[in-house]
C-alpha cells in the first residue's frame, strides 16, 4: 500500500486535526500499561488546538478522570473503515476546570451530558498532549478497495495506495 510520510510540527498538526475532525470519536485508553481494554471507552474529541493537544469533555467523578489523576498516560484510537482512516495516539492527560476553555468548546450537542449546560457543576475538561502518533490514511473509499484488492490479486500488483506514518508535535 502505503507511501510512508512521517509529518513534523504544523503538517503534522494539520494532518492530527484533519484525521481527528473527520472521525472524531475515538476509544480513549487510561492503565495503558495493564491493556485489558476495560479502562477504554468512546469519547468524542471536541477539537484539536493549534498547539495539538486534543480536548474532550468529561464528567467530573468519571472513572476516566479518576484514572487520569493516578496515571497520565492515554491511548487514543480512532477509526472510520467507512474512509479506511485510522491513528493512534499516545499522550499525557491533564484535567482542568477553566471555565474559559469550557466556554471556548463548547457545543450544543455537549448539553446531553451536562444537563445545565457550561455552568454544570460536574463538568470537566480533559487536555491529551499527544507525545507520539501514528496514521493510516487508505485512498479511496472501502468499496473501490475492495474492487482495488480483487484487481490486486488478479494481477499481482497492489493497487491499492495511501499513506501511513508518524506525526510528531
Amino acid at each position: 500500500m502505503s507511501n510512508t510520510e512521517n509529518l513534523i510540527d504544523k503538517e503534522a498538526i494539520d494532518k492530527l486535526k484533519s484525521l481527528v475532525d473527520d472521525i472524531m470519536i475515538c476509544l480513549f485508553c487510561t492503565n495503558v500499561t495493564t491493556n485489558d481494554g476495560a479502562s477504554c471507552c468512546p469519547m468524542t474529541a471536541i477539537k484539536v488546538c493549534d498547539q495539538g493537544n486534543i480536548w474532550f469533555f468529561s464528567e467530573k467523578n468519571s472513572d476516566k478522570n479518576k484514572a487520569i489523576a493516578t496515571d497520565k498516560k492515554v491511548r487514543l484510537f480512532f477509526s472510520h473503515p467507512g474512509k479506511n482512516s485510522y491513528l493512534v495516539v499516545n499522550g499525557v492527560a491533564e484535567i482542568t476546570f477553566d471555565k474559559v476553555i469550557i466556554e471556548e468548546l463548547w457545543t450544543p450537542a455537549a448539553k446531553i451530558w451536562f444537563a445545565e449546560g457550561k455552568d454544570d457543576p460536574t463538568i470537566s475538561v480533559i487536555k491529551v498532549r499527544p507525545t507520539t502518533a501514528y496514521y493510516w490514511d487508505i485512498d479511496g473509499n472501502s468499496m473501490i478497495n475492495f474492487l482495488k484488492m480483487v484487481a490486486s490479486v488478479v494481477t499481482g500488483d497492489n493497487l491499492i495506495t495511501g499513506k501511513e506514518g508518524t506525526l510528531t508535535i
